[in-house]
């Protein structure tokens, strides 16, 4: 069982060591794409700075609050996607277009292989912003950077996850990676808002279908109230979620049909 384990932690090492390498080929390229991601991610953080500078703290919100969000999710999806890209739309393409066959006929964890052989290096960005914005609010005591750091991979965990089993319709209906990729942009968007601007029943949809809130509002609590409670909850969530997304994956695989492309992966 350990041996098994070491085995598949080590080809997964291999592969995004192999990802890596090739995204770096192309060096303007490799850099560009975290600049731009990190450009996108400040303009979108400015509105927000705006807002509070025209009206203030909202229902328990502050701009350090918004910082701390910010820099939890946007950490969280870069390092989640870094290493685990091929989820979501991309999932979705590959499901549609019969893709899969080349991962199953290797020895390897078919789900693991799958989510892991493709990385965003635009992401990088995205885990470079959210650790300078997490430094802008002063929560450096080594408690709170423990809990911001298990927090947003906890986070990362729950967006891939999700992104699994949104990718895992087209084993249903067919060609889903437009839906998928609404789902999954959703997802991002109402996470990065704070939760206290939803009642009712958007704010039940965002703790049950689009499990957001536990993507940004609920680190955000666990990180301000230092609360080990709240973060096995948070993990007990991670557990339902990818229990849900294995169990989606694989029921949909048996309707899987072999696609008749070939295709050329390295």
């Amino acid at each position: 069982m350990m041996s098994n384990f070491k085995a598949e932690l080590t080809f997964l090492r291999a592969l995004v060591s192999l990802n890596l390498a090739s995204a770096m080929e192309y060096r303007a390229s490799f850099i560009s794409q975290i600049l731009g991601m990190f450009i996108n991610n400040g303009i979108y953080l400015v509105f927000w700075l705006i807002f509070f500078n025209q009206f203030g703290p909202v229902r328990g919100y502050a701009m350090d609050d918004v910082y701390l969000l910010f820099a939890i999710v946007a950490f969280g999806y870069g390092l989640a996607f870094m290493f685990a890209a091929n989820v979501g739309p991309n999932l979705a393409y590959l499901i549609a277009q019969g893709r899969l066959d080349y991962y199953l006929v290797l020895p390897r964890n078919l789900l693991l292989h799958v989510i892991f052989s493709r990385m965003s290096v635009s992401t990088i960005g995205d885990l470079t912003f959210g650790l300078l914005i997490y430094l802008l609010t002063g929560r450096l005591h080594p408690l709170d950077v423990l809990l911001f750091g298990v927090s947003a991979v906890l986070a990362g965990a729950i967006l891939v996850g999700f992104g699994v089993i949104s990718g895992s319709l087209a084993f249903f209906i067919g060609n889903a990676r437009y839906v998928s990729e609404q789902m999954s942009n959703a997802m991002l968007t109402f996470a990065l808002y704070p939760n206290t601007l939803f009642s009712g029943l958007a704010r039940l949809l965002l703790y049950t279908l689009l499990p957001a809130a536990f993507v940004g509002a609920v680190p955000v609590e666990i990180v301000r109230g230092r609360d080990g409670w709240l973060l096995l909850g948070l993990l007990g969530v991670v557990v339902l979620v990818w229990g849900m997304a294995t169990a989606v994956f694989y029921l949909g695989l048996r309707r899987y049909e072999s696609g008749s492309a070939l295709n050329v992966n390295v």
